[in-house]
């Protein structure tokens, strides 16, 4: 009950949003699409929203701009997480002005003509980056041009110039959601956090990856289980209302202070993650949770969710309840959540028989279901 009312609360909030998109929708403005991705790149969902106050225009339907003046502000800290380097061209910082366009909302000129479908906007929340592809636009267009409006949110921003476009890259400070329009020869951005747009919000958080192939027995990875049942499981979760964030979604490693930030910054309802089992005895085997202790929630916290997660893992793949534990310093992820949180650790690689379940579809989809099943449980949980 009390995970509802977190979540509730902010119904109202969220049909604000919904109206904005339909009224824009009405006057026929231009929206723009937010591809989100994960770590690995991977396209997750395409999410169109219109902005919740769009910039006002002068009497001539041009935007206002500022009767002070503008100065401009040179941002060239250039962030070396995963900026994209097109054609291996060098990397330029933006111009940003101080003041320009009266709006609250980042104001990125494009070129006179370009059309809402030259315009891609990509979400990397997990590196904390927006990124702007813009197709058709000359090379020297952003060396002569400042961008305007609400800077907050952006620690830097940097462009590139490749083969047919330029590509805009902003570090961002936190994880935020993007809403966006393109009118009258400017994207106006707003970044909101993601409490703002979302009433439902979860991590699912797959073990380890690239370099990191954690358990390895039986020739079997951790790292590939763990994605295997996400990627399951999201097809499952993509047919909701809940707003998923994903550790990853590709073979890559993600620093376990980065899976915790994700679940913070966003204020998830519950972070799940995705792990096998290992032990000295080759016989046990069976699924066990691990919950985070410490961080108490009234009413629904990590072991509500680590209960309804063991109970649900177990019916869906008819296996083996070993049980909960609370987690230890080696639980980094778990034990330094500050939302409700737990592992579910799916099966024992050290144990030949569950190996052999662990590499098959049917068994993983199991899994995966269960999961799932937890989710819509926990939702429900009074």
């Amino acid at each position: 009950m009390e995970l509802m009312k977190r979540t509730g609360i902010l119904s109202f909030a969220f049909a604000i949003a919904v109206m904005a998109v339909v009224v824009f929708a009405i006057e026929n403005r231009p929206l723009l699409a937010v591809s989100r991705y994960d770590e690995g790149q991977t396209l997750l969902v395409d999410d169109p929203l219109a902005l919740s106050n769009p910039p006002a225009n002068n009497e001539d339907g041009q935007p206002h701009t500022n009767e002070q003046g503008s100065d401009v502000i040179w941002i060239p800290e250039i962030d070396a997480r995963g900026i994209i380097d097109n054609d291996n061209e060098s990397v330029e910082a933006l111009r940003f002005e101080s003041g320009g366009i009266a709006t609250g909302h980042l104001a990125v000129p494009v070129p006179p003509g370009t059309l809402v479908q030259a315009v891609a906007i990509e979400n990397h929340y997990m590196s904390e980056e927006l990124r702007i592809v813009i197709a058709g636009v000359d090379a020297d267009f952003f060396a002569n041009t400042v961008i305007s409006g609400n800077r907050d949110g952006i620690l830097s921003g940097s462009y590139t110039v490749g083969t047919g476009g330029v590509t805009l890259n902003f570090v961002l400070d936190d994880i935020y959601e993007c809403v966006s329009i393109m009118e009258n020869g400017y994207i106006y951005i707003e970044l909101v956090p993601p409490r703002m747009l979302n009433e439902k919000i979860i991590v699912i958080d797959p073990a380890h990856g690239g370099s990191e192939y954690g358990i390895v027995a039986n020739g079997v990875n951790e790292k590939d289980v763990t994605l295997a049942v996400a990627v399951r499981l999201k097809e499952l979760l993509d047919e909701t209302d809940i707003k998923v964030y994903y550790t990853r979604l590709f073979d890559n490693n993600v620093d376990e202070q980065r899976r915790v930030r994700i679940a913070n910054s966003t204020k998830a309802d519950m972070l799940i993650r995705i792990e096998c089992d290992a032990d000295n005895d080759s016989l046990l085997y069976g699924t066990t949770t691990v919950y985070n202790s410490t961080f108490f929630i009234p009413r629904f916290g990590s072991i509500d969710l680590a209960n309804i997660l063991e109970r649900e893992v177990v019916l869906s793949i008819i296996g083996n309840a070993v049980g909960l534990k609370p987690a230890t310093s080696g639980d980094y992820v778990i034990a330094n959540a500050a939302v409700p949180a737990a592992a579910i650790r799916i099966g024992y690689l050290t144990n030949a028989q569950e190996a052999i379940l662990l590499q098959r579809e049917d068994y993983l989809e199991k899994a995966a279901a269960g999961i799932f099943n937890a989710i819509m449980k926990a939702y429900e949980f009074e």
